[in-house]
């Protein structure tokens, strides 16, 4: 499958039932996919006018109680922040999607990796957190698709897929489990209908006039945020038992990575792969666990290095954290990765 067609037929096996987007290269594959499979299961896909109004049609499904999604591109995710932030304060469970592509601005439709700070640390008003999950495969993204519905039912949270441009469009082979109906477990929070719940009033709301109260949910939504960051942290190793230079690297720049690490090996170089599955909660505390060995930290990426402040609170300054990205598009050729790992253990760092 296309990583766009793994996201939705992963959706659809979720349970999930109802989409609100607009296309945008490079995720447009997602929507066509879903526009066709979402009816064939009895849901619905209706694309919106516009990225702001599909992210408050997500907050009305979610509300009574549907699972829902969307997705989109840099450009749109931007334009969904309110919308972000309304779902998190109001403590509504989704699914968002984005395909990085190069940016700021209108950008291009090549892949990038520099959304990593809007999804990480936030994105829109107030104090919130999105789970984030970086999956580096077809088949893990059609996997965490799955992952990140439950997700969100269990923390009542939005949570968001985050793949790129060459995540998208690549074609691998996948394993596909029975299409057993999802076990969606029940909401009694959803403002389902009176019919429903006859004598049972529900509410959903972000707005709290009352500062005292705005602190109360701001209180309740830090202990949800802290029971995610000591349960949720995922990540891989990768010949990292004996490594002095560890790269750092998600999504696609992973794969890369991890060949770069090989043929560091051939080189003599004992060099090993930390990959963080979830960007939120960041693995911190696997990553300290390789901080006995490691002489240094690289950081790879698709941006400026937007991931290397979260290695160095994990790693507390036990060892350097350098940085290797290419900007606007661009894609780390193994190559070159492997020459600043030379470059660094010829010049002494992890002597």
């Amino acid at each position: 499958m296309k990583g766009n067609e793994a996201i939705g037929e992963g959706a659809v096996r979720a349970g999930c039932r109802y989409f609100f987007g607009y296309p945008i290269t490079p995720q447009s594959e997602l929507t066509h996919y879903l526009a066709r499979r979402l009816p064939e299961v009895g849901g619905l896909y209706l694309q919106a006018e516009s990225e702001v109004a599909s992210i408050n049609m997500v907050y009305g499904a979610s509300g009574a109680g549907a699972r829902v999604m969307t997705s989109s591109s840099g450009p749109g995710i931007s334009l969904m922040q309110e919308g972000l932030s309304f779902l998190a304060g109001a403590e509504l469970p989704c699914v968002v999607v984005n395909m990085m592509r190069g940016g700021p601005g209108l950008g291009n439709i090549a892949p990038s990796q520099a959304d990593y700070f809007q999804a990480t640390k936030g994105g829109g008003h107030g104090d919130y957190r999105l789970i984030v999950l970086a999956p580096n495969s077809v088949q893990e993204i059609l996997d965490l698709t799955g992952k990140a519905f439950e997700l969100a039912d269990y923390y009542r949270n939005p949570v968001m897929v985050m793949a790129d441009g060459i995540m998208a469009q690549m074609m691998e082979p996948v394993e596909l489990k029975n299409e057993a109906q999802a076990e969606i477990q029940a909401k009694p929070w959803a403002a389902s209908g009176m019919i429903d719940h006859p004598g049972s009033k529900r509410i959903i709301n972000s707005c709290f006039v009352i500062p005292e109260e705005m602190e109360a949910v701001n209180i309740r939504l830090k202990e949800k945020y802290t029971q995610i960051l000591f349960n949720e942290q995922d990540s891989e190793g990768y010949l990292l038992e004996d490594a002095e230079i560890v790269l750092v690297a998600f999504g696609t720049v992973s794969r890369i990575c991890r060949a770069v690490v090989e043929k560091a090996r051939q080189l003599g170089i004992p060099a090993g792969l930390f990959r963080p599955v979830t960007l939120w909660p960041f693995p911190a505390e696997e990553l300290k666990r390789t901080t006995g060995k490691a002489k240094c930290f690289l950081s790879v990426e698709m941006n400026m290095g937007q991931m290397v402040e979260d290695i160095q609170l994990a790693i507390s300054g036990k060892a350097p954290v350098y940085h290797y990205g290419r900007l606007g598009g661009m894609v780390p050729v193994a190559r070159d990765v492997l020459q600043e790992v030379q470059k660094l253990y010829s010049g002494g760092v992890v002597k």
